[in-house]
């Protein structure tokens, strides 16, 4: 486990120099759900979370990924996705759908290895004239090998449905953006086959401040809102989060 742990550590200090920005989150979500007597195995991430961020269009589509790392006395574990939109007809009338591929991924040293998960569908995508509002929509069907529902019979095909948002306002001085994803996996320990994740994210962008214009330098948060994901029932976990953007 710690070579991979590592290894995975590499593979973030590497794509690093590829990313369009750097996040830290400060997790308030023992504090809360402490009080609940709630362990932090039960809700889900320790108190600090760094994520990688990568997107970029090209003329056959666009690529997107992240790596989150979770920290509780050293690297707890490591979470990554990549997605490829395939959009060959960018120049057409239809340039607004797009072919979506994915993967998921990760590992925990309390939980092992997460599921693999492959993704494949569509996904709707627009913006606004001055690309200050972006917005896309992914309908996929998903692939979870080796699952099986509360009859032990196999239940590897599943479908998510995909929200994906980013609006920047008051002249670029805040950033509001995020994603809601739902979809169908069976987990017979939870008795639920139905999960809800999602992560709005409200940034504070200091480029904006007269002579600083090169600090790409962001403070804000993030709350994850879920339900029955980590575990069953209703989650919101707030953070508090800087953003350098290269």
């Amino acid at each position: 486990m710690k070579r991979l742990l590592l290894s995975v550590l590499f593979v973030a200090a590497s794509v690093a120099g590829l990313a369009q920005n750097v996040q830290l989150h400060y997790d308030f979500g023992r504090g809360i759900y402490d009080e609940l007597g709630k362990t932090e195995d039960y809700y889900g991430r320790p108190q600090l979370t760094t994520t990688v961020e990568m997107f970029r269009p090209d003329s056959f589509g666009s690529t997107f990924f992240f790596i989150d790392l979770d920290y509780a006395s050293g690297v707890k574990g490591a979470y990554w996705e990549i997605a490829r939109e395939f959009c060959f007809w960018q120049q057409s009338k239809w340039s607004w759908l797009s072919i979506h591929a994915e993967y998921n991924g990760g590992m925990n040293k309390a939980a092992g290895s997460y599921n693999d998960c492959w993704l494949g569908g569509a996904t709707y995508s627009g913006h606004s004239k001055d690309f200050s509002k972006t917005w896309s929509i992914s309908m996929m069907y998903k692939f979870i090998p080796h699952t099986v529902n509360a009859a032990g019979e196999s239940s590897e095909h599943n479908f998510q449905i995909t929200g994906v948002w980013g609006i920047n306002f008051a002249k670029g001085w805040g950033t509001f953006s995020g994603f809601i994803d739902f979809w169908r996996e069976h987990r017979p320990w939870q008795g639920t086959s139905c999960i809800m994740l999602a992560e709005p994210q409200l940034w504070l962008n200091f480029n904006k401040i007269k002579g600083w214009d090169k600090v790409n330098l962001s403070v804000g948060t993030e709350v994850e809102i879920s339900n029955n994901f980590v575990a069953k029932g209703f989650y919101a976990i707030p953070t508090l989060a800087a953003k350098w953007t290269f």
